[in-house]
């Protein structure tokens, strides 16, 4: 068997694997939610557990072998694990670890009417969290070539391990926003619904274990964003297994000059944003006119921001087809997956927008700030599409070395090559020509020089202002600004619990894409700064 045949044949024999494990696990998670008889959450947490146990071994050995000289592997890909993303995942490292070390308090709280598994639960997840930022920071761009079969299934087990974790903590935020979001709607005159509560059998021992509730659903957006970043890394690293890529570093000169008009644009929406998020959240729920309100206020200012992002993100694709420079096409599947991630995350966003636009179609009820929520819903999609399509076009490009030879005078007879100095005049009728023709090629080259500066200073205010607008708008999804839960219309149409698990669902991706297109506006925003 050839190597390119076993390489196929283990990745196909690792995928299926994964994908088993997946569907196990999603079972497991229905059965409970759905309370089938000789099932219980602690036997869903027992199976997570399994899952992280392994995997955590499965990072203790590949760190042992791999710190040996003898297997250390030389070649890196460039593109993968990049700073900042490792930055990022750190960050909500932590907020996993303090969200798990809050659940371990909420268990000691409740010791006498919980089970062990339940605290077992968040300190087998805290090493395991600890222990996989340390793995990504130090091992996220390897191109593995030893132990490569074992290697892929360790890898394809971490990444499915991951997806159960996130969609663990999608099912039980869903919960807990069901019931939050129900009182909310109350005050917009529709019907209210009462949940079941979990009613604890026993008193808690501490005075704090209401705190340790209320800040565990604070956290759960930066954990789901944590499990999602987690899987993604793990994912290039399992596609680069055995590859060929050679050694690919890239250190990019980052400038951040004549970047003025682009900064200030993206700092007044950063400001908007926190302006909006401020008042969303002190008047929504309060009454049926603060609750209109604020949902009107919302709509306006995503209307006027989404414009802003899908006009520049149009001109940046504008710019790139005029540009006649030829490029070569990046092949590293880290980018490959950039592309991949940018259009499946913002499909959350698309299926709550059409699902939206349908509401408004077909509802009987019509508050004012309803007609708001037409146009944020198309441009909801329309920016989506263009701010994708500019980010994809610019981080596959790997310019071309510029190769302009220079102007010289040849003398075809002699074989020889002048340069003609400052005080020579004597200059046969061909060689006036070939001056004049230089000259001429120097102007256009100058002009060219002018007309490509201009473009990539319009590029690069371009990017800064998609960048901080990306930020400012992954804050109020994660920060509780769901106008898709509060205006309670969709909900009407679709039903409560049906559309309220589609934005439990949804609304992780869409922040994810928030976040994901900053990372990758960066990426762009190097690569304009190095061409």
């Amino acid at each position: 068997m050839t190597t390119s045949k076993r390489h196929k044949n283990s990745e196909i024999a690792s995928s299926q694997y994964g994908i088993n494990i997946f569907i196990l696990g999603l079972l497991l998670m229905l059965a409970t939610y759905l309370n089938i008889t000789g099932l219980s959450e602690g036997d869903r947490l027992i199976f997570l557990i399994a899952l992280m146990l392994v995997q955590v071994l499965w990072m203790i050995f590949y760190m042992a072998i791999g710190n040996r000289k003898k297997w250390a592997t030389a070649e890196k890909d460039g593109h993968a694990g990049a700073r900042w993303l490792k930055c990022g995942i750190g960050l909500f490292a932590g907020t996993t670890i303090a969200m798990h070390a809050l659940k371990l308090g909420y268990f000691i709280g409740y010791t006498e009417c919980k089970s062990i598994v339940e605290g077992m639960y968040p300190v087998t997840h805290i090493i395991h969290t600890i222990l996989q930022v340390y793995f990504l920071w130090r091992h996220s761009k390897d191109v593995i070539k030893s132990f490569k079969t074992l290697e892929r299934f360790g890898l394809i087990h971490s990444v499915y391990t991951n997806l159960l974790l996130w969609a663990s903590a999608v099912a039980t935020e869903s919960d807990h926003q069901l019931e939050e979001h129900m009182g909310r709607l109350t005050s917009l005159g529709f019907v209210n619904i009462t949940l079941h509560e979990d009613h604890m059998q026993c008193n808690c021992t501490s005075s704090l274990c209401d705190s340790f509730r209320r800040g565990i659903y604070y956290l759960y957006p930066f954990h789901i964003e944590y499990q999602i970043l987690a899987s993604a890394m793990l994912y290039v690293l399992w596609k680069n297994i055995g590859n060929n890529l050679g050694s690919r570093h890239h250190r990019s000169k980052l400038t951040f000059h004549g970047v003025v008009p682009g900064t200030i644009l993206g700092l007044i929406t950063l400001g908007a944003t926190v302006a909006t998020v401020a008042i969303y959240l002190l008047n929504i729920g309060r009454t049926k006119i603060k609750s209109e309100s604020a949902l009107s206020i919302y709509y306006i200012y995503s209307i006027v921001a989404l414009s802003f992002m899908s006009v520049v993100s149009l001109v940046g694709l504008v710019i790139h087809k005029l540009d006649a420079t030829p490029t070569l096409k990046e092949k590293s599947p880290a980018v490959k997956l950039d592309e991949n991630l940018l259009v499946g995350s913002a499909i959350g966003s698309w299926i709550t927008s059409w699902g939206s636009i349908i509401a408004i179609i077909f509802s009987d009820n019509h508050p004012a700030f309803i007609w708001y929520n037409i146009p944020y819903s198309i441009l909801v999609i329309l920016e989506k599409y263009l701010q994708n399509m500019f980010i994809i076009t610019y981080i596959n490009r790997k310019h071309k070395q510029n190769t302009r030879t220079p102007c010289m005078g040849i003398s075809v007879m002699s074989h020889e090559t002048r340069f003609p100095s400052k005080n020579t005049d004597f200059r046969t009728g061909n060689e006036n020509k070939h001056h004049d023709h230089c000259h001429i090629t120097q102007q256009d080259s100058t002009s060219q020089d002018t007309c490509a500066k201009i473009k990539k200073a319009m590029l690069k205010n371009i990017t800064v202002a998609l960048f901080l607008c990306n930020i400012s708008l992954w804050i109020p999804p994660a920060f509780g600004c769901r106008p898709q839960y509060d205006n309670g219309l969709e909900a009407v149409v679709f039903g409560f619990i049906p559309w309220i698990i589609v934005i439990d669902i949804s609304v992780p991706f869409s922040i994810f894409y928030r976040m994901h297109s900053t990372y990758s506006l960066f990426d762009v925003y190097c690569k304009i700064g190095s061409s």
